[in-house]
């Protein structure tokens, strides 16, 4: 090997397995509710690459068929593959894959596996993933997020209430999905937490331009809401820029959770009449992974416009401490729930933040296989 070679560049992935586990949701009857979606379960697929006596992993949120569609169109591209350049990984698999679909399944699916390669080399280089990457902060502020529209207004202000009480200073609701129940919804939520924690709210892309116009005003001038995600659908740019514009100063208009390709990005922030948001989301677990995420963080910075994390706590933590212009991390309740119950090595908040563990190489998290297994709907679980 010449003396300069990078000795990452000799090992190559041995294997890769592929899993995915549906864990049902905890919600009144088993299911929860937002403005446009009802469901009783949440999919995590999870996919594991080995080389050189060490695995990383990478996960993703979505339906089962993100765990094919790794098998069957990612997979191939990175056995025997170095492991040294995750980002050219990334690229192969992206050329690949053009056929089958990239947004969508397929963007989640690369993202798990772009992530498992990120992760295997932290694990090889013995350093959390945090350290590897161009990390500008040590941790990451979180708000909490759940609030479905089905819970009662007990429980709804406890789960708020109980993050506030926690040290978190902003928190967040789902509205829309029967707009004539949300005043009381919010009320209950405000008295719950007091006046002085932010508090956020999310349509799903529930409502028409008009009536999210009307919605705006009565969020921020009743509850002093001032996060308004998603109040039409994440494609309806020239909506959501009418409503950045027209809606009160002081209540962001923001969406790029599905957001798939660093294009779908450019989307957002281009265009002759401005940015359609005021705030960028931005899902590792869905967006390219740490690779498309690092593409992301760069336009975000060049358009002034900061990036907040969706879900994904686990992987967030690690990966938006790179965000230049970072602004904070979805604590999703179904998220935490799963990623509690499948990994040791989470995380918890302190002091409303969440920061890396650089004590544990990579990501920092290990399988439980034995509590996993009750909920596994694809693949085996290992010798």
């Amino acid at each position: 090997m010449p003396q300069d070679a990078d000795p990452l560049d000799a090992c190559t992935v041995d294997a890769v397995d592929v899993h995915a586990f549906e864990v049902p949701t905890d919600g009144p009857d088993g299911k929860e509710q937002d403005g446009t979606l009802e469901w009783d379960a949440t999919t995590l697929v999870l996919v594991r690459v080995h080389a050189g006596g060490r695995t990383g992993l990478g996960y993703t949120y979505g339906d089962v068929s993100a765990a094919t569609f790794a098998r069957s169109q990612l997979v191939p591209v990175i056995e025997g593959a170095s492991v040294g350049s995750p980002a050219a990984l990334s690229r192969r698999m992206a050329a690949r894959m053009r056929n089958a679909g990239r947004p969508g399944v397929g963007a989640m699916a690369l993202s798990a596996v772009d992530v498992a390669l990120w992760d295997l080399k932290a694990r090889l280089l013995d350093l959390p993933l945090v350290r590897l990457l161009p990390a500008q902060h040590d941790r990451v502020p979180v708000y909490g997020s759940g609030g479905f529209t089905n819970y009662p207004l007990d429980r709804l202000a406890d789960q708020l209430g109980g993050w506030v009480g926690q040290g978190i200073p902003r928190v967040k609701l789902k509205t829309s999905r029967r707009p004539e129940h949300d005043a009381g919804r919010l009320t209950a939520v405000r008295e719950a937490i007091g006046s002085g924690p932010e508090l956020f709210t999310d349509a799903n892309g529930a409502l028409g331009r008009k009536e999210a116009l009307y919605w705006a005003h009565r969020f921020h001038d009743e509850w002093d809401v001032r996060w308004f995600e998603e109040p039409v659908g994440s494609a309806d740019l020239e909506g959501l820029r009418m409503l950045r514009e027209r809606g009160p100063a002081r209540l962001e208009i923001t969406a790029g959770e599905y957001a798939f390709t660093a294009q779908d990005f450019d989307n957002l922030v281009e265009g002759p009449a401005g940015p359609a948001v005021d705030c960028l989301q931005a899902d590792v677990t869905r967006c390219g992974g740490i690779t498309g995420l690092l593409e992301i963080a760069g336009l975000s910075a060049v358009r002034h416009l900061d990036l907040s994390a969706h879900c994904a706590p686990a992987v967030s933590a690690h990966a938006f401490c790179a965000v230049r212009r970072l602004r904070h991390l979805e604590y999703f309740h179904d998220h935490v729930r799963v990623e509690h119950l499948l990994f040791d090595g989470t995380l918890a908040p302190e002091g409303g933040t969440l920061r890396p563990d650089t004590g544990r190489p990579g990501l920092g998290l290990d399988v439980k296989w034995a509590d996993a297994e009750p909920y596994r709907v694809h693949g085996t679980r290992p010798s």
